[in-house]
């Protein structure tokens, strides 16, 4: 099997479709585009409810995620986790049914 190469020749990278996604393994530029086609996925196969993690660190990424998530129609609500999700350096992501 070929592995599969971005536009830019770098490899790509195969996430799961599990609802839960780590963005300390992706360039804080590359959220802008990763979110909502993670999202999409999700919603694709039948996932409503996504943990981002995000991270502590300065609230740079985290306020970036949620400038996302404010934008995206098929985001119903999102907050904060709570300790047992990974506190602060995760949000909760409730997606609309439509």
């Amino acid at each position: 099997m070929e592995d599969e190469k971005d536009p830019d020749g770098q490899e790509a990278v195969r996430l799961p479709i599990d609802g839960v996604l780590d963005l300390h393994t992706f360039d804080p530029r590359d959220v802008e585009d990763l979110l909502p086609e993670y999202i999409a996925m999700c919603r694709g196969k039948g996932i409503f409810e996504l943990r981002i993690i995000h991270g502590k660190g300065t609230g740079t990424l985290r306020e970036k995620v949620h400038s996302i998530l404010r934008r995206r129609p098929e985001v119903a609500t999102f907050r904060l986790a709570g300790q047992e999700a990974g506190g602060w350096g995760a949000t909760l992501v409730f997606l609309k049914r439509f």
